[in-house]
């Protein structure tokens, strides 16, 4: 292929990616990092075996359009719960970026967690950095194919599971794993096991750091959230620079010694001396490393630690630091998250565990039948949200001398829905000729304080 000229430059859109060996790292915020990733994947892993009235406590039924979350079934009628939670996460997330930058992505995001546990893995049986390194050098052999074997169907075995428990969400646990144990999956199933066990090897396994770096929005955004006062990871440049080993032919060089110990931990493979950037996922595994380095050498740790660019500009103590935390920008967030988690709690708290929806019969408006009376058919759609069977009693008021025509107690199982066709009428001479303005309710008998009305409209012909 030939050359370009001298004079035209080639610009590579996207560089090559150099193989990251991240050190493993020992400190408080390591261990941080472990206490979030067992918290997160017990309750993930954990919850959709947990039991709630012989049903599963978590359980996204697709199929019968029904969230089952503990005491609460939600249906489809209740999407205003699902947007409004999302909003919460939002705006939490918000809040906790302005205060504390990328701390999300650093100790709980699942890109994180699972390449942390893929690490695990790969140091248990491949050993440590240098080995790795120096087991990728070497050429194929028993060795390697052991390790490097044993290391990916560990990982699978792992993906595999987690793709079993994601779906255990959308089909009963117990179902799933007997559909596992007998080879008969169903083809969704098996299409989103493999799929979000892929998702996981593959992201968590390979790509790694390049799904923050290149495929999370979150990075390239982040700098909307945060100001000046955000708590982020940094280097003190006036007392780390210049940098060298600490000799006795040294003259006059700060406390880094340029170890670079701090790059050998990011998982990123960043250099944070550099300043912030866009790839930090602020995970302080940099602080634990230069804090271990500066106890070695006798020098007082915090080179590399959490402050904020205008403490680092002016020299601001921990507690001027914390002054300026409830800054506008933070107390917004905060105001608007209590607002809405307030109303939310509220909405949920006195939500109505029955529905009632009432459908005119449009084949004939209205008929005249024994007696002179007017009638009218209806339809109602009777959804009883909660898990408790119950029997309800149907009235209706609005016009004098109104009645049922059909029987006024039903029986309703948890959690169903029934169409119930009702027929209504009124004596002849009764109401206004056209529509007139009625009102269904619905009572539970073993319950006074269940109950809903619904408004509809009876014609009376002329």
């Amino acid at each position: 292929m030939d050359k370009p000229p001298p004079d035209i430059a080639v610009v590579k859109m996207y560089a090559a990616r150099e193989d990251i060996y991240p050190r493993e790292i020992k400190g408080r915020y390591a261990s941080l990092r472990w206490v979030c990733l067992w918290l997160t994947q017990l309750v993930f892993y954990g919850v959709p075996w947990l039991q709630w009235n012989g049903r599963q406590a978590v359980l996204f039924d697709l199929g019968a359009r029904k969230f089952y979350i503990f005491g609460i079934v939600l249906w489809p009628q209740d999407f205003i719960y699902l947007a409004a939670l999302l909003i919460i996460c939002a705006y939490a997330l918000f809040l906790f970026t302005a205060v504390a930058g990328r701390v999300w992505c650093g100790f709980s995001c699942p890109q994180t967690v699972y390449t942390e546990m893929f690490l695990w893995i790969e140091r248990r049986i491949e050993g440590t950095r240098s080995a790795r390194m120096r087991l990728d050098r070497q050429p194929w052999g028993a060795e390697k194919l052991f390790r490097k074997g044993s290391k990916h169907a560990v990982w699978i075995a792992l993906s595999l599971w987690t793709g079993f428990s994601f779906v255990g969400y959308f089909t009963p646990v117990h179902y799933l794993m007997h559909l596992v144990t007998s080879l008969s999956l169903g083809p969704w199933e098996t299409f989103w096991i493999l799929f979000y066990s892929f998702a996981t090897y593959g992201n968590a396994g390979w790509m790694r750091e390049q799904v923050c770096k290149y495929m999370c929005p979150y990075a390239r955004f982040q700098s909307a959230m945060i100001d000046k006062d955000t708590l982020i990871i940094t280097y003190d440049r006036e007392r780390g620079e210049p940098r060298g080993a600490k000799t006795k032919a040294a003259q006059k060089t700060g406390d880094c010694i340029d170890c670079s110990m701090c790059v050998q931990v990011c998982p990123t493979g960043i250099d944070i001396r550099n300043g912030l950037q866009y790839e930090c996922i602020g995970c302080a595994a940099c602080i634990d490393a230069c804090n271990g380095v500066m106890a070695k050498v006798d020098l007082p740790p915090g080179l590399i630690r959490y402050s904020t660019e205008r403490a680092l500009t002016l020299h601001l103590s921990l507690q001027e630091m914390r002054r300026r935390v409830l800054r506008p920008r933070v107390l917004a967030y905060t105001a608007l998250l209590v607002l809405i988690v307030a109303g939310f709690c509220t909405a949920l708290a006195l939500r109505t565990p029955l529905k009632l929806d009432i459908i005119r019969d449009r084949g004939m408006m209205a008929r005249e039948v024994e007696d002179g009376m007017i009638e009218n058919v209806y339809r109602l759609q009777i959804m009883n949200t909660g898990e408790t069977p119950h029997r309800f009693r149907i009235s209706v008021s609005g016009i004098a001398g109104i009645t049922l025509a059909t029987p006024a107690e039903i029986d309703i199982d948890g959690a169903a829905t029934r169409a119930v066709p009702v027929r209504v009428r009124v004596p002849h001479g009764a109401g206004e000729h056209g529509t007139n303005k009625v009102a269904f309710e619905l009572n539970a008998v073993d319950d006074p304080l269940l109950q809903v009305q619904e408004k509809a409209v009876f014609y009376v012909p002329r």
